[in-house]
């Protein structure tokens, strides 16, 4: 297992990190076998544990939580706040009344007095983002959390936290957590960058794809749209689609690629992500024994140039073949009012 320096905070931490997200009613409800996933992860050099309060509704920062028992020292523990939990009004976003109140619960949940990491896990329009720091850099003092990061936020809102910070004598955001896989290279065209050039450390998510690059789903091979990852997202995965089609194409040569340097296409989509040099570690979400054991099978695989010259060539630099399920839209994007004026204002125009 490798290690690097978690942005500037001087927290080391594995190159792989153990994402959390599917131990609860969502993948593994099997709570004592999570455990075992996670002290094998720990026995084998992940010192680095991401969840989120919304996973599972809490379940899986419960589930974490009894896994570190007389761990929690040797674990750099991160989690994420901005999801709804529960019903009713202000139970969710970005603000400080939130955030001071979520951040106990998490804390309860997990079972510990501190939270390593904490992360907003998407941008909130609705809230300034100095308020956002501002209830972070008090967490960051009263000693409930050592440092903050965001996730799956854009280039240029990453860079206008970093201006407000300044500006307010705030904290900063330490780190990001972006989506990022062969499949999925958007994020080296500006946010990487960005964070480079603000020292951030980057946890990625999705290496494999949201299940692409598993090897499980080939061009001409039968895919149920009935079980699995299919059965929640049939579009995603309907080889009929023509970006399905798209990316199966791609699997095939990735797939060659990876036969032909002697791995697996998993230990080659993982090994990928943590070859850019803006990369800390890579977020791998293993539900059983297992898939723990295939994706960390290749932990020590580092890429030559001619086999990432490869992959430049099959998918090209900065390019999205898909857009990855879970990110965050600009609200323009999402709602149409914002993209038009009033009617009276146009007549008038």
């Amino acid at each position: 297992m490798r290690y690097r320096t978690l942005g500037g905070t001087g927290i080391e931490v594995s190159a792989h990190c153990l994402g959390t997200m599917m131990f609860g009613s969502v993948g593994n409800s099997d709570h004592d076998d999570s455990v075992r996933v996670i002290h094998s992860a720990l026995d084998r050099g992940i010192n680095f544990v991401d969840t989120a309060d919304m996973y599972s509704a809490g379940e899986s920062e419960v589930i974490v939580g009894k896994a570190l028992k007389g761990r929690r020292d040797d674990v750099v523990l991160a989690t994420k706040v901005h999801f709804p939990m529960g019903e009713g009004r202000n139970r969710g976003g970005n603000s400080r009344r939130w955030i001071v109140k979520e951040v106990e619960e998490s804390l309860k949940r997990l079972g510990t007095e501190w939270i390593d990491l904490y992360q907003i896990h998407r941008p909130d329009h609705t809230t300034d983002i100095e308020e956002t720091l501002s209830a972070l850099t008090d967490l960051v003092r009263d000693g409930k959390i050592r440092a903050f990061g965001c996730s799956t936020f854009p280039a240029e809102e990453i860079v206008e936290s970093h201006v407000v910070a300044e500006r307010r004598a705030l904290q900063r955001f330490r780190t990001e957590q972006p989506p990022y896989s062969i499949l999925a290279r958007g994020i080296e065209s500006a946010v990487l960058p960005v964070c480079e050039r603000y020292g951030m450390g980057v946890l990625t998510w999705s290496p494999l794809a949201s299940g692409f690059l598993t090897g499980k789903y080939r061009k001409g091979g039968a895919i149920d749209l009935t079980t699995g990852r299919a059965a929640l997202s049939p579009a995603r995965f309907d080889p009929t689609l023509p970006v399905n089609i798209a990316k199966l194409e791609i699997v095939e040569q990735l797939a060659e690629l990876a036969a032909g340097i002697g791995c697996s296409l998993p230990e080659l989509s993982v090994a990928f992500t943590l070859a850019h040099p803006a990369v800390t570690s890579v977020i791998i979400g293993p539900r059983t024994m297992e898939q723990l054991d295939g994706l960390l099978k290749g932990a020590s695989l580092t890429l030559d140039d001619a086999t990432l010259d490869r992959i430049d060539e099959i998918v090209a630099p900065g390019t999205n073949v898909y857009h990855p399920d879970g990110v965050w839209k600009p609200p323009a994007l999402r709602d149409a009012s914002l993209r038009r004026r009033p009617v009276g204002d146009r007549a008038a125009a």
